[in-house]
């Protein structure tokens, strides 16, 4: 069977875009809300609220983005398009950073809730914690590396399964925890409670709704991005919210604050929810039910933070391969293989680098989550406002950049109407990053040492390549290492897709020294015989297309034939010339168009790629090389 070279397909509609965004950011409330509570105490329900809203609107403006720019990267191809490549590069090193605290953190809770659902007490102690996420953390590398994953398979079982434990947890918490007395002793200012610590709490708390940028980095594989998108983020964002907060006053009212602490911020900070199913013991909830609640628990945290894990390696990869395929990092990282999808060296690292970051954090840090909480405040706040001010920016550089969904409500600020969520989102996460600067020295400190790294690697990954720190490095075409093409099929069209296929070819053809047919294929409507006469500007327009190929060939020392063919079907007419010249390799391009609607790829493209006879290259180019960006 022919081989293709694909890349990331459209297969996420809207049920599992959703499933896989509440999957994503409802599991940091296994991880976040003991951290959270042990900050903001009685005040944790308020602080998370405040910190949903300001999600939400934040969100508002990443939709809005990546629908206008569905490729894969999420911020980091927005603020690009908008500054250039190295303010780029700062919102994806520090989103990178995110992701590997949160594959961390979610490996490190793993064991805690396994050792509750099957009362192993030594899981949930040190050092067996820290040797039970390393092996999680190097258990998806090796599977990663062994077989491609889906991030739609099994998300919406997971959701399902969180989205029920979590309700059960709120039902029975209401039923047999909640009492006025309970919840004026755990609601409210707190006895002990420092300002600083409810400032510090703010930030935080951003770490209980991850994900979102997980969700962005989908958008080149979501089908008609510009409803899905919008529609799955804003609906499952609104219910993690709303579930958050009810757990929040549940699990503060079964261990209200006392002296500057509770319990669900001590004894429960590695695994909150089961702390929470804990308190049922001793209620008249009957034992045997209070004990089913508490495995079930465990094990649906066991599971949703097993996948929190890997969606969240998947979608560092993915970030990875963005950035390295424009020239941030080494290329290396960038490149798509068949087996693993992504690159195995970027597998290998975020591994590598999570297991460090645990580790670290266990010999450095006396197993204290809270540091790393801190730092992916850091992280997160800056990423969220340089996407919100590239969205602003892009309103103002390119008003004619088709928006399939539009932050609202706006205002006109010189005649450009602007989005309000992001004029009144961007200084909000400003101040709060200041916020977690000021509060916290792993904020302080780490966050610009990460950072002040990831700026070394990226001037010696410019230099080497000979590109300036602020150039825009588009895509390079990526073939299997030493596969030989000696002739190469180009499709030809008008217009600037057709002169990068062509372009795209040569440069193949140049490195490997193959021959390029360019083929013109004029559809012959069936109401005509094939051999109709044609219009002299049909003609015309077809030789003149040709003799443009011939001429960039011999530009490039490149030998060029043409040839024109008359077909009632171009996909059709494309393979039975590949099979007849007997063809190593297509060439074709794809349209941003098609990748804003329910098709990744037109249908000529969809038919080449089923059934022609040899090697199919799909260059989708960013609307940026169109627009000559």
């Amino acid at each position: 069977m022919a081989r293709k070279l694909r890349g990331f397909e459209r297969v996420l509609d809207a049920p599992r875009l959703f499933a896989v965004a509440y999957g994503e950011i409802a599991s940091s409330l296994y991880f976040a809300l003991g951290i959270v509570a042990g900050q903001a105490l009685g005040l944790t329900p308020a602080v998370l609220l405040a910190t949903g809203a300001l999600f939400l609107v934040v969100a508002l403006s990443y939709a809005e983005a990546v629908s206008a720019l569905p490729e894969t990267g999420g911020t980091v191809n927005v603020v690009r398009r908008a500054s250039n490549d190295l303010a780029g590069f700062v919102a994806g090193w520090a989103l990178l950073l995110d992701y590997l605290i949160v594959i961390s953190l979610s490996a490190l809770f793993l064991p805690h809730y396994l050792g509750g659902a099957l009362g192993i007490e030594g899981l949930r102690e040190s050092p067996w914690d820290v040797i039970g996420a390393v092996l999680v953390v190097a258990g998806l590398a090796v599977a990663r590396l062994v077989k491609r994953t889906k991030l739609h398979t099994g998300a919406v079982a997971i959701a399902g399964l969180d989205l029920g434990v979590q309700l059960l947890l709120v039902v029975l918490g209401l039923a047999f925890l909640v009492t006025p007395d309970a919840l004026d002793a755990g609601l409210g200012v707190s006895e002990g409670l420092a300002p600083s610590e409810l400032a510090f709490a703010l930030p935080l708390a951003m770490l209980a709704y991850t994900g979102l940028e997980t969700v962005a980095n989908l958008a080149e594989e979501t089908r008609e991005p510009g409803r899905a998108l919008p529609r799955s983020l804003f609906s499952a964002i609104g219910l993690v919210v709303l579930v958050t907060a009810l757990i929040a006053v549940i699990g503060l009212t079964a261990y209200p604050p006392a002296s500057g602490t509770t319990a669900l911020g001590d004894q429960w900070l590695e695994a909150p929810l089961l702390g929470i199913a804990a308190a049922f013991d001793g209620t008249s909830l009957p034992g045997v039910l209070a004990d089913a609640v508490r495995v079930a628990v465990g094990l649906s945290g066991v599971l949703v933070l097993l996948a929190a894990a890997t969606t969240s390696v998947s979608g560092c990869t993915r970030l990875l391969h963005s950035m390295g395929e424009h020239g941030m990092l080494p290329r290396e990282l960038g490149r798509l293989e068949r087996r693993t999808l992504v690159s195995a060296e970027a597998i290998v690292a975020i591994s590598l680098v999570a297991i460090a970051i645990i580790v670290g954090n266990a010999v450095l840090a006396e197993d204290d989550p809270v540091g790393l909480a801190s730092v992916y405040s850091f992280g997160v706040l800056l990423a969220f406002t340089a996407a919100q001010l590239a969205v602003l920016v892009l309103r103002v550089r390119e008003p004619e950049l088709p928006r399939p969904f539009r932050a609202r409500p706006e205002v006109r600020v010189r005649g450009v109407p602007l989005p309000l969520p992001a004029l009144i989102g961007a200084p909000l996460t400003f101040a709060v990053w200041v916020l977690a600067m000021v509060t916290h020295p792993g904020a302080r400190y780490a966050g610009p040492a990460w950072l002040a790294v990831g700026l070394a690697v990226f001037l010696v990954v410019r230099r080497r390549g000979g590109r300036g720190l602020l150039e825009e490095v588009e895509p390079v075409e990526q073939l299997p290492p030493g596969a030989e093409f000696h002739h190469i099929l180009v499709p030809m069209k008008l217009g600037d897709i057709g002169e990068e296929m062509v372009a795209t070819a040569i440069a193949i053809a140049s490195e490997r020294g193959s021959s390029v047919e360019a083929l013109y294929v004029i559809p012959v409507p069936r109401e005509l015989p094939l051999n109709a006469p044609l219009t002299a500007e049909v003609e015309e327009r077809a030789q003149a297309t040709l003799e443009e190929a011939r001429l960039l060939g011999d530009d490039h020392g490149v030998v060029v034939a043409g040839r024109m063919v008359r077909a009632r079907s171009i996909g059709p007419a494309i393979v039975d010339e590949a099979r007849n010249r007997d063809a190593d390799l297509i060439v074709l391009g794809s349209s941003p168009r098609w990748r804003r609607e329910a098709r990744f790829f037109s249908p000529t493209v969809d038919h080449v790629l089923r059934y022609a006879p040899c090697e199919v290259l799909v260059v989708a180019f960013p609307q940026s090389t169109l627009d000559g960006g």
